[in-house]
């Protein structure tokens, strides 16, 4: 274990991650001219769409801050790329949000009919195992250690899990705000907590350290989801470049306490899972959450202006 990168330079880090990713997301994808085209062009469709690549972006500097080179990292923060890419494609869904735009550009379904985007979502999620399995610079402990934290976080105590009371309602079992809490944990906290645990597995980390990782994820994702859900009631279809509106009936914070309170809530979030961050990868992960929110939450701002 070595100890914490400087954060001074994270915007250069960051932009490095970003650029990585892009790049091998293209070599990872299935080509275009290997049958069946039109399902690999769906996939290609929604995976090669230019977006923020957080998740594989924070499992890099996860085992970055962790000690470890970032190299080995690249290839399963893909993998989680891919299933997020297969997560928005099912979102998007006529059953689901009936969405027409994603990333400023046509949604899946729109642009290959309903059924070719049921296949795609399907094809990238288990792509994203494959990618994995065939990795070369990380060991079979650490392969297997992945394929699992990849398969919790998709399941039903995860990202369908979260989809499914997101459609369907929160857990009437427990109060309305920790019923949400716990949504957002599985809808999108366990993708961020799968990216956070898997740089840690690059890294060989401790037990101890992984698991905090692992809540840093998922709490830093409650706060993605709960702006995520301001930008959906304050931003424009140009602004966001998706459909929005979305959430009109559905249970959020914004629906719950208002637009204000809602933010207020999302900088909470990010402070609580800052101080989950073990001391030795405490800089650079804070800062990454800090830009993370501070971005979006600039975002929101300009939305609001420009109303």
């Amino acid at each position: 274990m070595g100890t914490d990168q400087t954060s001074a330079n994270l915007t250069q880090r960051v932009a490095s991650a970003y650029a990585r990713s892009e790049t091998r997301l293209e070599e990872l994808a299935p080509s275009a001219e290997r049958a069946p085209r039109r399902l690999h062009d769906a996939m290609r469709h929604s995976l090669l769409t230019a977006g923020k690549r957080v998740r594989p972006i924070l499992t890099v500097l996860t085992a970055e801050a962790c000690g470890a080179e970032s190299g080995p990292a690249l290839t399963p923060g893909c993998a989680i790329e891919m299933i997020h890419a297969a997560s928005l494609i099912l979102d998007d869904l006529p059953a689901m949000d009936d969405a027409s735009l994603r990333r400023g550009r046509p949604t899946s379904h729109a642009m290959f009919g309903v059924d070719t985007a049921m296949l795609a979502a399907i094809g990238l999620m288990n792509h994203a195992f494959d990618v994995v399995a065939a990795a070369d610079d990380l060991s079979d402990g650490q392969k297997t250690k992945i394929t699992a934290a990849l398969a919790a976080s998709i399941g039903s105590e995860g990202l369908v899990a979260g989809q499914e009371e997101d459609l369907h309602g929160l857990d009437e079992t427990l109060p309305r705000e920790k019923a949400l809490e716990v949504m957002h944990r599985r809808k999108t906290g366990a993708l961020f907590s799968a990216a956070c645990r898997i740089g840690a597995i690059v890294a060989d980390a401790p037990y101890a350290h992984a698991e905090a990782l692992h809540e840093f994820g998922m709490r830093l994702g409650h706060a993605f989801q709960t702006l995520d859900d301001v930008l959906d009631a304050s931003a424009t279809l140009e602004t966001a470049g998706k459909d929005v509106g979305n959430d009109v009936g559905k249970p959020t914070l914004v629906a719950f306490h208002g637009l204000e309170a809602a933010r207020a809530a999302a900088f909470a979030q990010r402070d609580a899972a800052i101080s989950m961050l073990p001391s030795t990868c405490h800089a650079t992960l804070s800062a990454y959450a800090d830009l993370l929110v501070t971005t979006l939450m600039k975002r929101h701002e300009a939305n609001a202006e420009g109303a």
